[in-house]
């Protein structure tokens, strides 16, 4: 007979849904097409950017869309000005970030980004994804292109440029400083056109042009031998390049039509790469995204970085709470220690059924750890076998509400509002009504207390449940906590530091260790999890589609692959992963030991 662990559990995958977000799938649909998000709606369009989202809620499937796309399939080659004065860099907003543990302390990115037009709250959250990834490197500083003064850049190792409005006024002084200097520069996408119009001997001196944008239907890119993923909703086009000198300038990545012809994805002459597109749209497990990953190890990297050369898995095991199986949780310790692999385990020391759903009985509606000690010797046990407890949220669900299933422990979100909407997606509501610093620094307090009065050691390391909170709780974790082992939710006014737009959350997965903007240290989990079974339209994920996806972030020079699993599936998809990712050529490590180098 099934024990009534499994039995709940199970049903609880059933339940899970991948997150999507309504308001961003409809601006999405309106970028792609270069309409309005009424007109996308209006033409059927506004839930139809929830691709390939193979994994359950506990990561952050809510896609950043692709710039609106270019008015000119072959832009005019000039310098667009503007009537307005720049304003000097520290009026623009200038942001700035440390790196993460163990990056290069000398060195320094200028990330610099487009900001005008409907559509300018985009360059922000690029900016925010690029700072993160950066800060694996090194700190940064951010801020409007638009503010940029002459000079800037000599105070610099890197500078990264991302265009995503379409003829954005530059200052002259950005395009010549970009023209002569010496430190590494990486371009995305548009206004490629200004730079060359600038520099007439930009031809001579890097050996490549762009072309005109491609609008064909990419789905592949190749980095490295390896063929990486692109979402075909991409409508944005990518920028294509002709090769005057390969000589001076090497094609990084290639993309390829649905005829099979290719073209330039990304260059590198000199000290200056070129990518065509952003790469942080429509990202998904396999992404060209990637891809960029690893370019930054050249564009923004010290030589030591640069010249890495290593492979780390990393197992988390998830959703363990006061209601998990002793036998089940000791049976995944033992089998990871007998492989040699060190994992971290995911634990909410609440269990709360307010309604009555999984049990009528009141005494078993809310209970902690400390009134189950087989539980807790179970984690004692996994401890002793290379375990070490994370925080995973208090009670891993908000009150007596759906939010968005049952207000089960484990099903439901707790740092954020959420609902399934008609098409059975999970939609992104909000912060909760009560969401301050002080009321998340009480849920992080009471899950301490818990823990302590379980007998067990408070957790050094945070994971917001299902992946989500608002900008203040992030904040709160960075001060009380200091570390997560999640993916993040990013969101328009957190870089400027203004009013945060919660209609707008955007989530980022890193295929290494990275310290965000708000301040945490993040451990990465980037390939996702087991799910058996089709949930919410999306098809299942097995140990197959894990290794194919860590198969690809080999491209990486010094990445991982990180991956969570519910202990209520038993060992043998688990022994699939460990054994494939160890065939692969990766080492298990501890979460700990990414950051510390």
């Amino acid at each position: 007979m099934r024990s009534p662990f499994t039995t709940s559990r199970h049903r609880r995958l059933a339940r899970r849904a991948t997150v999507a977000v309504a308001s961003v799938a409809t601006l999405a649909a309106a970028l792609a097409m270069n309409v309005s998000p009424a007109s996308a709606v209006d033409r059927g369009h506004a839930g139809a950017f929830h691709h390939g989202a193979k994994s359950k809620i506990e990561r952050s499937d809510d896609q950043l869309p692709a710039p609106q796309r270019p008015k000119r399939t072959r832009p005019l080659e000039r310098v667009v000005t503007s009537t307005v004065t720049a304003p000097k860099a520290a009026a623009a907003g200038v942001t700035t970030g440390n790196g993460a543990p163990g990056s290069n302390s000398r060195g320094r990115t200028l990330i610099l980004f487009d900001n005008t037009g409907d559509w300018g709250w985009l360059g922000e959250v690029y900016a925010e994804q690029t700072a993160n990834l950066v800060s694996h490197f090194n700190a940064w500083s951010a801020h409007p292109v638009s503010g940029y003064t002459a000079g800037e850049l000599d105070a610099y190792t890197s500078v990264v440029y991302i265009g995503s409005t379409y003829d954005e006024p530059l200052p002259a002084a950005f395009l010549a400083d970009v023209t002569t200097t010496t430190i590494p520069v990486t371009w995305m996408y548009d206004n490629i056109w200004q730079l060359t119009a600038s520099d007439p001997n930009f031809v001579a001196n890097r050996g490549f042009i762009w072309k005109q944008f491609d609008f064909a239907t990419v789905s592949r890119v190749d980095y490295k031998g390896t063929s990486l993923t692109r979402d075909t909703i991409n409508g944005s086009g990518i920028m294509d390049q002709v090769i005057y000198d390969p000589a001076r300038a090497t094609v990084l990545a290639t993309a390829y039509r649905p005829d099979g012809t290719t073209f330039p994805w990304a260059v590198r002459s000199g000290n200056f790469t070129y990518v065509g597109e952003i790469p942080f749209s429509y990202v998904t497990h396999d992404d060209r995204y990637i891809a960029f990953s690893d370019i930054l190890f050249d564009a923004v990297g010290s030589a030591s970085q640069a010249g890495l050369n290593r492979h780390r898995a990393l197992v988390r095991i998830e959703d363990v709470g006061p209601d998990s199986d002793p036998a089940e949780l000791k049976a995944i310790a033992d089998y990871l220690y007998a492989q040699k692999v060190p994992f971290s385990v995911a634990v909410y020391p609440r269990y709360r059924d307010p309604n009555g759903v999984i049990s009528t009985a009141l005494r078993d509606r809310d209970y902690t750890l400390a009134d189950k000690p087989k539980v807790v010797s179970a984690l004692k046990h996994m401890q002793s076998r290379g375990g070490t407890l994370l925080m995973h949220g208090y009670t891993h669900q908000y009150g007596n509400v759906a939010n968005p299933y049952d207000g089960v422990s484990a099903n439901d979100f707790e740092f954020y509002r959420a609902h399934v909407d008609e098409n059975d997606r999970v939609i992104y509501d909000g912060p909760v009504a009560e969401d301050s610093t002080s009321w998340a620094a009480g849920r992080i307090q009471a899950s301490a207390t818990a823990f302590t009065r379980a007998g067990l050691s408070v957790p050094t390391i945070f994971e917001f449940p299902h992946y989500a909170g608002s900008a203040t709780d992030y904040r709160t974790v960075t001060s009380l906590v200091g570390t997560r082992y999640d993916r993040g939710l990013y969101f328009p006014g957190v870089l400027k530091g203004g009013a945060v737009d919660y209609t707008r959350p955007l989530g980022q997965f890193f295929p290494y260790s990275v310290r965000d903007v708000y301040g945490s240290n993040v451990i990465p989990e980037n390939i996702g999890n087991v799910e058996p079974e089709w949930y919410n339209t999306h098809p299942p994920r097995l140990p197959a589609d894990i290794l194919a996806s860590a198969k690809r972030n080999l491209v990486v020079r010094d990445g991982v692959a990180s991956f969570f699993y519910h202990p209520f599936l038993g060992t043998s998809y688990l022994s699939q992963i460990v054994s494939g990712l160890k065939s692969q050529g990766y080492t298990f490590v501890s979460g700990q030991s990414v950051l510390a180098n």
